[in-house]
């Protein structure tokens, strides 16, 4: 197709051009054939923004060095993720979110940047329980109470899915126990919804506000009580929450 002619840039419609359906897809041999005949490596558009979020969102360490040998940038916005850190991230690709953050002393991937489906990387890793990337994050910089995102925040993404473990990694490092925003509202209310016991006296442990409104249910008891959770509702109960709050 190349040698009649074939335009290596043509846009298409979900993953924006011919580069980044090879990348997502992990052919290599296809990736470095588009790029040896001018491919533009950081064409925008489709479902992952670039082709170096699509790589990065599947994990295709080799396909991800070669596009930034060719000078992909590594923060491009756009895309299901919003930008390849918050993919790797989300995928708990630990080599590649190095590989990201590592790219040269001064265009290397921005931490904090915002956007796409989790609204930052650490909510990414935070919600997948990807411990090591999460680390890897706060390490260089990441700002722990980011807000936006479908959780809001990666307190309430990993309250959410009753990731223990990563709750207690996010407090220890300062996380806003009351932080608003996102889907539930608020950590505990995340908690609640899920009936994760443990999780709902951690955040009471370290001062959630077990009576504050918003989110989905309103408050922490209307979430434990609409999905069931007998436990979680007396759990809430014998913690104070106001069983006549309105939402």
């Amino acid at each position: 197709l190349l040698e009649n002619g074939a335009n290596v840039n043509a846009r298409g419609d979900k993953y924006g051009s011919a580069l980044q359906a090879a990348s997502i897809g992990g052919y290599e041999p296809i990736v470095r054939l588009l790029l040896e005949n001018d491919a533009d490596v950081n064409v925008q558009g489709g479902e992952y923004g670039s082709a170096l979020q699509a790589a990065s969102s599947r994990g295709y360490e080799r396909i991800v060095r070669r596009l930034l040998e060719n000078d992909a940038d590594v923060n491009i916005q756009g895309g299901k993720y919003g930008n390849a850190l918050q993919a790797a991230s989300s995928g708990g690709y630990e080599q590649i979110a190095r590989l990201l953050l590592k790219k040269g002393a001064d265009n290397g991937a921005e931490v904090n940047v915002q956007g796409g489906y989790y609204g930052n990387a650490l909510q990414a890793a935070s919600s997948g329980g990807h411990k090591r990337i999460v680390e890897l994050l706060l390490e260089n910089g990441s700002d722990i109470n980011a807000q936006g995102g479908y959780y809001g925040s990666a307190l309430q993404a990993a309250s959410s899915r009753g990731l223990e473990h990563m709750v207690r990694i996010l407090l220890e490092n300062g996380a806003d126990v009351n932080a608003q925003g996102g889907k539930y509202g608020n950590a505990l209310q995340a908690a609640s919804s899920g009936g994760y016991d443990r999780i709902v006296e951690l955040l009471l442990e370290n001062g959630a506000d077990i009576n504050v409104q918003g989110g989905e249910y309103a408050n922490a008891l209307g979430a434990a009580s609409t999905r069931g959770y007998v436990k979680t509702v007396q759990l809430l109960l014998d913690n104070g929450a106001d069983i006549n709050a309105q939402g």
